[in-house]
């Protein structure tokens, strides 16, 4: 007999909703701009925007922890980082092995850049 063991298959990730409309559509909701600031706050610090741009920039859109912690922080700190940008919804993440795997949502970026965008008005 074999000591082989199944593992579960895991549910893809849930596609992320855009946290607000663009500024210009409409005034933002208290919610909204709840969500809209934290994600903001996250990435106003140079070692999250770092991090976060090496993430979405890598190849094939995921980037090992082991690959992205030169950013002139202890680990501790680059861990702290990237958990922060998790709780803000800016990152997903998945481990393999040993690793941790972090991730950009194509859906997040869409909603960031969305929200910065004014409509388009007819000339």
């Amino acid at each position: 007999m074999s000591n082989a063991k199944v593992l579960p298959l895991l549910e893809p990730d849930e596609v992320v909703a855009p946290c607000c409309p663009p500024l210009t559509e409409r005034p933002m909701t208290a919610e909204e701009a709840e969500t809209a600031a934290k994600m903001f706050k996250a990435l106003g610090d140079p070692v999250r925007l770092r991090l976060f741009s090496a993430i979405a920039s890598h190849e094939g859109g995921e980037a090992c922890v082991c690959d992205i912690s030169d950013v002139g922080v202890s680990q501790p700190t680059v861990s702290h980082h990237l958990k922060k940008l998790k709780e803000t919804g800016l990152l997903t993440s998945e481990r393999r092995g040993t690793w941790v795997y972090y991730r950009v949502e194509p859906s997040v970026l869409a909603a960031m850049g969305k929200l910065l965008t004014t409509a388009a008005t007819a000339a």
